[in-house]
């Protein structure tokens, strides 16, 4: 059975990411540049393999500058040395709800294991074949060498540990 190969669709995808701040509120990022692409056995997006995801750290977007050349700092990314996050599954089935994989953040990989919603897939207007996928999980952030911690007077920790992510992806056949 021949391989087809997809990518993502940027404009029609988003990486986002929340964290609690001081414990009573959440803050949402996103990644404004990324890329990625899976291959299925056959031209059906259902036996999906060699799904390979990666994000510019430099492109992180808080809504606040200050924050985000803070989280671009030695304190938490490091964009200047570690340029990419990055995501890579060896196979999943669009019938299972899970993803199992290896995120890379800062050099260090660790497994995990993300929850998968499928949307289905649909010929566009422009005729092309799209598959859409919400992926959702949470990660430590101190796995991956992100251990920059603070306590206020009152000792409520600054930013918890735990990042939920959220990416909605849209992939296209390619032909």
């Amino acid at each position: 059975m021949a391989t087809t190969k997809w990518s993502i669709d940027p404009t029609h995808s988003e990486v986002t990411f929340k964290v609690k701040h001081l414990m009573i509120s959440t803050v949402t990022g996103r990644f404004k540049v990324f890329e990625g692409n899976a291959e299925t056995e056959g031209e059906e997006f259902k036996s999906v393999k060699n799904v390979q995801f990666k994000a510019d750290v430099q492109s992180i977007d808080t809504n606040n500058a200050q924050r985000d050349e803070h989280l671009r700092s030695a304190d938490f990314f490091a964009a200047g040395e570690h340029a990419e996050m990055s995501f890579k599954a060896e196979s999943f089935d669009v019938s299972d709800d899970k993803m199992h994989g290896q995120l890379t953040i800062r050099n260090t990989t660790k497994p995990v294991t993300l929850d998968v919603d499928f949307g289905g897939v649909v010929v566009d207007p422009y005729g092309q074949t799209k598959a859409g996928l919400t992926v959702s999980g949470k990660i430590s952030r101190k796995d991956f060498g992100l251990t920059w911690d603070a306590v206020t007077e009152a000792g409520s920790v600054v930013v918890s540990d735990q990042v939920k992510l959220n990416v909605e992806v849209q992939f296209v056949k390619q032909a």
